[in-house]
């Protein structure tokens, strides 16, 4: 199952990348071009000598596997909007964006999975949660951070109001930019969850379960929340592999160097390497994440392990 799963991926990969490389291609001017704009001291001999001279003035096709080629041997050349190797440029942006992303996403999870489970086995605190869940999802994201700076770092001083720390994690930079992502994906956790566990638990399996003594709290988490899990597991692995690609509102309020700003900043300035190698990264792990609850749910149950 795997190795068919790994298999998809890699082709997938391929299509994509042929893809992105076309719509690419097709996008009006080229990097020549905008050196040309930026420089009018550059000749239409000196533009033919830099179009031969990085292989544009070859055809598609064979442009297209030189550079499929080369990424296949790990040669991921340079950003001409950055004038640094692409992979010096990607793994800080991947890690920062994974650092903000994921610790929200584990926030988020176990906040939703939490109040869901509250809502579930307590009927007078669903109308709390639904409170909280339509809250998280009304309030825009660039509104509520602005909401935060304003509250912890201009008037409080509490938390720096952006930017990231000059050597290692900071962890107060961390704070106001994870609460603001958690928030906005905290309310689609609480309501999945707790519908999910309000179905689960009116199951006969559970009510025997009861029956034979188990204590309400074994059975919400150890009975019911397994199998509950299934449809949140799949909503975590989109977002996951949503989140990749950066949290571009949230980066930017926050002025954090990630993924989504430098696609943005690749794609805006025509840096092809940059934008394709970046957007494969983001495609990958987005696969990956997948595979990733998928295997995890077949883990929780049985019934999957069969197919």
């Amino acid at each position: 199952m795997i190795a068919k799963r790994l298999l998809q991926v890699a082709l997938t990969l391929a299509i994509l990348s042929f893809c992105a490389f076309a719509l690419i291609a097709l996008m009006p001017g080229d990097p020549i071009e905008v050196a040309i704009a930026g420089d009018p001291r550059l000749s239409a001999e000196d533009a033919a000598r830099l179009r031969a001279l990085h292989g544009l003035d070859r055809p598609f096709t064979e442009r297209y596997l030189a550079w499929a080629s080369g990424l296949l041997r790990g040669e991921f050349g340079y950003s001409r909007l950055f004038a640094q190797p692409v992979a010096s440029l990607l793994w800080p942006a991947l890690l920062s964006t994974l650092t903000l992303a994921g610790t929200a996403l584990l926030i988020a999870l176990a906040a939703g999975i939490a109040l869901g489970a509250l809502a579930a086995s307590w009927p007078r605190a669903a109308p709390f949660v639904d409170a909280v869940a339509i809250m998280g999802q009304a309030m825009p994201t660039f509104w509520l951070g602005m909401l935060l700076i304003i509250a912890f770092a201009v008037t409080l001083g509490w938390l720096p109001a952006g930017g990231v720390a000059e050597s290692g994690v900071g962890l107060s930079f961390l704070i106001l930019p994870v609460a603001t992502l958690a928030v906005a994906h905290l309310a689609a956790y609480a309501r999945h969850s707790a519908t999910s566990l309000e179905a689960t638990l009116t199951e006969p399996w559970v009510r025997t379960a009861r029956a034979r003594g188990a204590s309400e709290h074994r059975v919400l988490w150890r009975h019911a929340f397994p199998n509950a899990a299934l449809p949140i597991l799949q909503i975590a692995a989109l977002d996951a592999g949503a989140l990749a690609g950066g949290a571009l509102v949230t980066e930017t309020v926050f002025a954090r160097p990630g993924m989504g700003k430098l696609l943005y900043d690749a794609v805006m300035g025509n840096d092809t390497n940059l934008a394709l190698v970046a957007l494969l990264l983001v495609a990958l792990v987005t696969m990956l994440a997948t595979l990733g609850a998928d295997l995890a749910q077949r883990a929780l149950d049985p019934r999957l392990r069969e197919r």
